[in-house]
């Protein structure tokens, strides 16, 4: 009677990409997608382990050489696209077959061109940038041939050099809203009676954003209607979003900083409607630290059904 081998289940590169590291439970494990490598898989990372994670990115300098003393003028810095790399085996478990390990391997690491969440975690704290695969060398030799063992090498490159936190904060607040105060009963010539009615509280239509690394981040915001005019200010500068259109109940407008797009119902294309008080998107930024912004419109009276959320991930060089 022949031997039964088992195979291993094919790997969802795609599964979960929305979370980054949502497989990782182990310090030295790195995610890809739906491909979790390090121990307790069947592609442990080696003992050279990761390159260019915790590294600074090449920059690009913008600095200007004085003319007639030393030194030079300093400019601004780039930092150039982060390369990451990593030494794995594919190392298939005993009584499985190795040719679905090689092939779950493959299916994972392929150049198709699709930026996906590359999270490892060190000492602790996963972090993930989006990469694509840029690089894999599977040795072809006895070991690989006959059991399906190799010592592998990817790279991965991120056009976005800096390092996100896996948890995606959001914030959401109205427009402001006055508090109504006491009222005054003139109908009994009596005044204010007790227990005094303060009414109902305001709202002062306000964020208070955390980015708790040391990168800028930018982030989404969402202006959910009715509103007329919705603005988003960063009370530190002034520096702010504002769209001159009105939103009806139920419309979205979505501004993703990072992209630049503005976009009306996830379809419709809307940054033409940017006032020119209105900031370029990709300059309106989260600084390590607090941010304060405010919600604003031009609504006379304001609609308790219109709110703005803001969504960010703590940004690491």
């Amino acid at each position: 009677m022949a031997d039964t081998v088992s195979t291993l289940p094919p790997v969802n590169a795609l599964s979960d990409d929305s979370t980054p590291g949502s497989l990782i439970t182990l310090d030295g494990q790195i995610q890809w997608g739906g491909l979790l490598m390090g121990t307790g898989t069947p592609y442990p990372v080696d003992r050279t382990g990761i390159t260019g994670w915790d590294d600074l990115p090449e920059l690009d300098l913008g600095d200007v050489l004085r003319p007639d003393q030393h030194g030079a003028w300093p400019g601004d810095r780039w930092a150039q696209p982060r390369l990451i790399g990593a030494t794995v085996w594919l190392a298939p478990p005993a009584g499985t077959d190795p040719l679905a390990t090689a092939r779950a391997f493959r299916s994972a690491t392929g150049p198709d061109g699709q930026e996906r969440w590359l999270a490892v975690r060190l000492l602790g704290e996963t972090l993930a940038v989006r990469a694509r695969v840029s690089r894999r060398v599977v040795p072809q030799d006895r070991s690989y041939a006959l059991q399906g063992f190799a010592k592998v090498s990817l790279q991965w490159t991120a056009t976005d050099p800096r390092r996100y936190g896996t948890v995606l904060h959001d914030a959401v607040t109205g427009l402001p809203v006055g508090e109504s105060g006491l009222t005054w009963d003139d109908t009994a010539g009596s005044g204010l009676r007790w227990p005094l009615d303060w009414g109902a509280a305001g709202a002062a239509g306000s964020i208070t954003a955390v980015n708790g690394g040391g990168a800028s981040v930018r982030p989404v915001v969402e202006f959910r209607g009715p509103v007329e005019r919705p603005s988003l200010t960063r009370l530190s500068d002034g520096r702010q979003l504002q769209y001159d259109l009105a939103l009806g109940a139920g419309d979205v407008l979505t501004v993703d900083t990072e992209t630049g797009t503005v976009l009306l119902n996830d379809t419709a294309s809307r940054i033409y409607t940017a006032t020119p008080d209105s900031s370029p998107e990709q300059l309106f930024q989260l600084e390590p630290g607090t941010t304060d912004l405010a919600f604003r419109s031009d609504d006379t009276t304001p609609s308790p059904g219109a709110s703005v959320t803001v969504r960010w991930r703590d940004g690491h060089w």
